[in-house]
């Protein structure tokens, strides 16, 4: 019987096999071809940690392609740390274990160009953090609790520094011990996002750094007490607290109209091994892009004008440029008038990176379920209130969405989906519906590693009647009952995702 990560390998193949001619795209090209091709075959074989999968010489031939498309293929797949190329005697393409550097880099390169806003990371982190302490309460080991205790001791120790009311470290340790792969790669992002509005905030006096320092350890210490003694009411309120004076740090010393500044790539991570110079140059032409204001179609400059700019080799510099194809920052166009093109990301490069880690975290059904419940009540909370306000989009666009399952193209894979992503553009926060997005795309997978049927294909009908009774109360201006029904919706989807 096929696997789930057998259907997902077998998507990805299908999405490889679909990009040919596609020049103009970045999985278009020839060497993305062959990397997703590559990823498919590592998930076929069930992610065989420090296995080879061959020689430079066995892949040429297995995937039929010249020593440069292998090699820039190669560089994807390392850049996505699903594999990395060991010469010598003994060596290959070898199969590495991920962690979620690459998955975060992605979301956060996307996330940044759209402009997400601090209130928009907030009203995120609101809706998942506490969801995570609680499990991360009740799933506390004696190890958990040795990990809590010296995250708080690195913090004392740690010098009083301006921005501490944002970088707070407790959060993604939180995150991960939730055992929720899903949670803990969503706060890892928030946190980090979060910490890159220190960058934009006025200057800020010793007293007031020393001041954010002790309430925000105040703060940490009596969350912590809150998990280890089992008791996850008052952590979950507890943390939600701490996040509203969170909010409430920044909004008060961050610049007006400031955007998210700070590299994809920490300099902590630029100086070890593993980060290739081409990861490192790739980060920095990043950073000048965002410094610019992100001009979609701008030239940044020729190969030459970079290679004197940035002193590097001119391989170092087209990888590179092949990662920033990967995620749509940028293409290199070549002839008179050419150069590196900014070009405007999208959110597919998140969704394939995202997908990778959480197949080899092994995320479940439930562990998607979860986070799913916590944005979509979000959501629906969120439109009520912008509906009450007067926001006129909300009844049309919700109204067209409600009945696309049976007035929607046959063919549509969003017929049953459709009134969930609007919910979530209508809430006004990219955050939570390019999470969403990545969710809905990962249950798809989940279903189709079960041979499930989606719902919007078996009962159209009555998914159509139960989206009109959520979209009712939001017309209502009753929250409470949107969320109900809503919620109550989640929970009959739950055999298709099983």
């Amino acid at each position: 019987m096929a696997t789930a990560a057998d259907h997902q390998a077998t998507d990805i193949a299908r999405r490889a096999d679909s990009a040919d001619g596609e020049n103009s795209s970045p999985v278009g090209k020839l060497a993305a071809q062959i990397a997703l091709r590559i990823e498919a075959d590592v998930m076929r074989r069930g992610w065989p940690v420090g296995e080879s999968l061959g020689s430079e010489q066995d892949l040429r031939e297995h995937y039929r392609v010249s020593r440069s498309v292998l090699r820039e293929a190669v560089r994807l797949v390392e850049h996505h740390q699903v594999a990395r190329m060991r010469r010598g005697p003994g060596g290959g393409l070898i199969v590495c274990a991920p962690d979620a550097g690459p998955a975060t880099r992605s979301i956060v390169i996307y996330l940044e160009y759209i402009g997400t806003s601090v209130t928009d990371l907030l009203h995120a982190r609101q809706l998942l953090e506490p969801i995570a302490t609680g499990l991360a309460t009740q799933r506390l080991t004696e190890d958990g609790i040795d990990t809590l205790r010296a995250t708080l001791a690195d913090e004392l120790a740690q010098p009083d520094e301006p921005g501490d009311g944002a970088l707070d470290p407790l959060h993604p340790v939180l995150g991960r011990l939730s055992g929720n792969p899903v949670l803990q790669l969503y706060i890892d992002v928030l946190t980090r996002l979060t910490a890159r509005y220190a960058h934009t905030s006025r200057r800020i006096t010793k007293a007031e750094v020393q001041s954010a320092a002790t309430t925000s350890r105040e703060a940490h210490q009596t969350i912590v007490d809150a998990v280890i003694s089992g008791d996850g009411a008052r952590a979950q309120t507890l943390l939600t607290s701490h996040l509203e004076w969170v909010a409430a740090w920044i909004e008060k010393h961050r610049v007006r109209r400031a955007r998210i500044t700070g590299t994809v790539i920490e300099p902590e991570m630029a100086e070890r091994p593993r980060a290739k110079l081409a990861e490192v140059v790739a980060s920095w032409i990043h950073d000048d892009i965002a410094a610019r204001g992100w001009q979609v179609g701008s030239v940044l400059g020729s190969e030459a004008d970079l290679l004197a700019r940035y002193q590097i080799s001119r391989a170092a510099l087209r990888e590179a440029v092949r990662l920033l194809e990967y995620h749509s920052v940028a293409r290199m166009r070549r002839g008179p008038g050419g150069g590196l093109i900014v070009t405007e990301p999208e959110p597919q490069a998140s969704v394939d990176t995202m997908a990778l880690f959480l197949e080899y975290q092994g995320a479940t059904a439930d562990d998607l379920r979860i986070v799913r419940d916590a944005l979509e009540l979000g959501a629906v909370a969120r439109v009520t209130a912008r509906h009450a306000e007067g926001d006129k989009d909300v009844a049309e666009r919700l109204a067209t969405a409600a009945h696309w399952p049976t007035e929607g193209p046959a063919d549509d894979p969003r017929k049953a989906d459709l009134f969930h992503s609007e919910l979530a553009a209508l809430a006004g926060n990219p955050v939570l519906s390019l999470f969403l997005d990545i969710i809905t795309e990962l249950f798809r997978r989940h279903a189709a590693g079960q041979n499930q049927s989606l719902p919007g294909d078996k009962a159209a009908n009555e998914v159509t009647h139960v989206h009109q009774r959520i979209l009712d109360a939001v017309l209502a201006g009753d929250s409470g009952v949107a969320q109900h029904r809503m919620r109550r919706h989640l929970d009959a989807l739950i055999p298709w995702w099983h």
